[in-house]
Order: structure tokens, then C-alpha cells, then sequence
């Protein structure tokens, strides 16, 4: 396996990015959730073939690229990721965002950039905000990675279903933690909440959602009323067992459904 580390210019300064594998096929393309890290995606990644070209990175305002400066917005994070995939890929990609990283995704695919041949949504945050995301609750998530503590706590009782071993749990706390403040915000106050169903109706490339069956963030339910309507082509497999936190509670489960997304869509 072949591995770059990179620095890719985006507004501001510089993100880091890491490059593995040069396989023949399309480029997997990773964007983590608000609170994760390209380490999120460590289990995922290992259990791919190793010889396939992946790249991924900390977004803006979260561990190596903390000290990128604002804004956070949405816009601002598919600007990057568009960036990223302009100097990273050189040929046809495939975009897979986690919850927030999702929303990005989104985003990115409704300007049907050069090379896109897919985007699968991994318990994604969907175009529509739930009715649940309330100004009461928005608040109440803003305050969720203040500490250790809090984020132990949204742990247990919000974000798994399946214990997470030790070490991935001591790393998703410390990647929690590792953000610029108004990054931390600016999910949670504003982001979450942000309506993009318009730009959603624009995917044309193919679209896989994976659910976990007991995510208490973004429930099969959720997905069905406030993503597939706006993306009506998009495909929907439920992960049995499995929360909010797909990549590192069903890492297995994940490269199944990229390996299977790539056969359909080269099929």
C-alpha cells in the first residue's frame, strides 16, 4: 500500500490530508462527523482492499486542521472537501460522509463535480432537519464535547449501541475534544439545522444511505421522511444492532456495503 501525506491550500491556509493505496478504480473520498477525525474511518479503511486509493482528512476546525481559521459553515467545509478532491484525485471518486460529513457530502454531490460517480451517506444528517432538532435541543448539543465527562456521556447514551473497545473509545473523547470552540459550535447551533433540500433534489450521481438500527441521532425513520424523498434515487440498507457511530461500531458492515455501492455502480 502506498502512503502520502499531503497539505492541501484552502481559505486560510493549509488542511492536511492522508492519501493511501492506488488502486485502478475509483477514489474513496471520507468525511467524518462533527466530533471524529480521518481516524474515524481507521477499521473502515483497514478492511478494504489494499491496494484501493482512499483520502481523508480532519475537516476544518478539528484536530490537524484546528487551527484553520472560521467559518464552519457547511458551504465552507464542501468548499474544502471539493478542494481536496481537486488536488488529491485524478480520476472518478466516490464521496462517503458520516452524519455531519454527510450534510457536506450532500452538498458537494448537488454541484455534480467532474468525476463523481457516487456518494454513499453513512448515518448521514439528512437534508430536511428532523423535528426533533429544536432550538431547545440544538442548545443542549452544543455543550455535548465540553469535557470528557460530556462526551462519555453522549457516548452511552446517545451516539453507540455497541461498546466500543478501549482504545477507539479513548480516541473518539480525545477527537471530540480536539476543536477550535466556534467550530464545536457551529455544528450543533447552526449547521444541523440548516435546510438544503433544494441543492439535495440536484444528486444525480448514485446514492447509498446506510441506517444503524438503533441510532438515536438519525433513525431509520428520519432518513425515510427527511432524506429519500429529496433524493429519491438513493438506496437504503439498515445495519442490525448498530447506533450513530457506523464506522467504528460496525467497521465490517461499512466496507461491505462500499465494496458492494462500487460493484453496482462499475456493474
Amino acid at each position: 500500500m502506498s502512503n502520502t501525506a499531503k497539505t492541501v491550500a484552502v481559505a486560510g491556509g493549509r488542511l492536511p490530508v492522508r492519501i493511501e493505496g492506488r488502486g485502478s478504480g475509483p477514489t474513496w473520498v471520507f468525511t467524518h462527523y462533527w466530533g471524529g477525525s480521518a481516524g474515524t474511518w481507521d477499521e473502515v479503511v483497514r478492511r478494504l482492499p489494499s491496494d484501493q486509493g482512499t483520502v481523508r482528512f480532519d475537516q476544518r476546525g478539528w484536530g490537524a486542521s484546528r487551527e484553520l481559521p472560521g467559518p464552519y459553515h457547511l458551504d465552507q467545509l464542501a468548499d474544502d472537501l471539493l478542494r481536496v478532491v481537486e488536488e488529491c484525485v485524478a480520476g472518478p471518486f466516490v464521496l462517503v460522509g458520516h452524519s455531519m460529513g454527510g450534510k457536506v457530502g450532500q452538498l458537494v454531490a448537488a454541484r455534480r463535480p467532474a468525476g463523481l460517480a457516487g456518494l454513499v451517506l453513512v448515518a448521514p444528517a439528512p437534508p430536511l432537519p428532523a423535528a426533533g432538532v429544536t432550538e431547545e435541543y440544538r442548545q443542549g448539543l452544543s455543550h455535548a464535547y465540553d469535557s470528557p465527562e460530556t462526551v462519555g456521556h453522549a457516548l452511552d447514551h446517545a451516539l453507540t449501541a455497541v461498546a466500543l473497545p478501549r482504545p477507539v473509545r479513548d480516541a473518539v473523547v480525545r477527537d471530540s475534544l480536539a476543536a477550535s470552540a466556534d467550530a464545536r459550535t457551529e455544528w450543533p447551533l447552526r449547521g444541523i439545522a440548516q435546510d438544503v433540500t433544494e441543492e439535495a433534489r440536484r444528486i444525480k450521481a448514485p446514492v447509498t444511505v446506510l441506517a444503524g438500527e438503533h441510532d438515536k441521532v438519525e433513525p431509520p425513520h428520519v432518513l425515510r421522511e427527511c432524506l429519500l424523498p429529496y433524493v429519491p434515487h438513493a438506496t437504503m440498507t439498515t445495519v442490525p444492532g448498530a447506533g450513530h457511530l457506523l464506522p467504528l461500531e460496525a467497521p465490517a458492515a461499512v466496507a461491505d456495503a462500499l465494496r458492494g455501492f462500487l460493484a453496482t455502480t462499475s456493474g
